[in-house]
């Protein structure tokens, strides 16, 4: 005979079952929830960045790295060797043309000007007196030969004499031959004397000459030095900005030595760097993006270095306006080369989410939700990226990164 229940069994197996039901629904809840965060997870709109498509221009870059320096820049050498004396314009000091920069100790330099002053003047008196000589000289010839020319014409007459003695029956024949002899000897010591004056004129007009070479080379180098002696106050030739002086006061300085740098702060150009990897990408009048703080100039590629030095070609790039006022010196800048351009493509702003790859799944924002696309990437540059398809204008496209959700088809936006 079955015995009934007592209440407390039958309420003790309510009890379990209820229970074994709730875990069942509490697993099944469980389930369900991490069966939907695979498939869709959630962000919360402020931590995301977006972008609209839109139509327009894209340019293509390849990034470089640019230091700005003045487009002039002189470099002001010593003239002579000295000491440093005296530093009147610091570096960054503001210059007019004519104004001293600092002095140098001229001691050395005088002593020697003044040396070759009394050398050249000892040369000037030399000529003077080759001078005198010279017209001593041809002052005694003429005399010796008017002398010997009187004498000539006496010897003329005592051979006529000679010969009217003769027909007159007082002379002799050989008194005739020695008249006619000493007349021809005196004519020959004549003609001797003739060329001795002529080449001893010569001969002296040549001495002249050459110490007159010889003195006008010395008086060069004299003006030279007193050119040197006046430059010995070392000033702007222009105006500027003094970008560097040499401060070490009493300091041996050699001729040609750099004492100072004058730039021209009207004027700016970049000198820049990239991997020789891109070189053959690089080519002159090539137009150019700067980034410089918040803000976007160009210019164009104006001067490549023909060597590679270190894996890094140099280059210059010269700005469309070269006399902008956030232009400083030595100011590192982003340097962006655009090597194509592309007009009426789809574009959006460049960020975190493109990693540069030629296909990529981005986000876009598809009823209140993100939702994957895959799409192709073409040109990119600092400021957009370029999608080829996928998306259509108008799409809003999340350009922040999101990694963590690179398995995920669809995020949630909360607000």
């Amino acid at each position: 005979m079955d015995t009934a229940l007592s209440k407390n069994v039958i309420a003790a197996r309510r009890n379990k079952n209820i229970g074994i039901i709730a875990l069942v629904v509490i697993v099944m809840i469980a389930f369900i929830w991490f069966l939907r965060s695979g498939l869709m997870s959630s962000i919360d709109r402020s931590e995301i960045t977006t972008s609209v498509v839109e139509m327009g221009t894209i340019e293509n870059t390849i990034n470089a790295s640019g230091e700005i320096k003045p487009e002039f820049e002189q470099v002001i050498s010593s003239p002579i060797n000295a000491t440093v004396n005296e530093v009147l314009r610091d570096a960054g000091s503001i210059v007019k043309a004519g104004d001293v920069i600092l002095s140098l100790n001229k001691d050395a330099t005088q002593s020697e000007y003044e040396r070759l002053k009394f050398q050249l003047e000892s040369k000037r008196n030399a000529i003077t007196k080759l001078k005198l000589d010279l017209a001593k000289a041809a002052y005694d010839t003429r005399s010796a030969n008017d002398i010997k020319q009187l004498n000539i014409s006496s010897l003329e007459s005592a051979v006529e004499d000679a010969k009217r003695l003769y027909k007159a029956g007082g002379g002799t024949r050989e008194s005739i031959e020695q008249a006619e002899l000493a007349l021809k000897v005196a004519n020959v010591e004549k003609k001797r004397l003739e060329n001795e004056i002529i080449n001893k004129q010569q001969t002296m007009r040549v001495d002249i000459r050459e110490a007159e070479i010889a003195a006008a080379i010395e008086e060069s180098g004299l003006n030279e030095l007193a050119r040197k002696l006046q430059q010995a106050s070392i000033t702007a030739t222009r105006d500027g900005v003094v970008t560097w002086v040499n401060k070490n006061i009493g300091s041996t300085i050699t001729q040609g030595e750099s004492l100072a740098r004058i730039a021209d702060l009207g004027s700016f150009k970049i000198k820049a760097n990239i991997s020789d990897s891109y070189l053959d990408q690089v080519r002159l009048q090539m137009p150019v993006v700067i980034k410089l703080n918040d803000s976007t100039l160009r210019g164009t590629v104006s001067n490549i270095n023909p060597s590679v030095q270190n894996g890094i070609v140099s280059f210059d790039i010269s700005f469309d306006q070269k006399n902008n006022l956030l232009l400083r010196p030595n100011m590192k800048v982003e340097v962006f080369l655009i090597t194509s351009t592309l007009d009426n493509v789809m574009r959006v702003n460049n960020g975190a989410a493109f990693k540069g790859g030629a296909t990529q799944n981005i986000f876009i924002i598809e009823n209140g939700n993100a939702v994957r696309k895959t799409v192709n990437i073409g040109l990119s540059n600092f400021d957009y990226v370029q999608l080829k398809d996928g998306v259509k204008p108008g799409d809003v496209v999340i350009i922040s990164d999101l990694k963590q959700f690179e398995n995920v088809k669809e995020i949630e936006l909360k607000n």
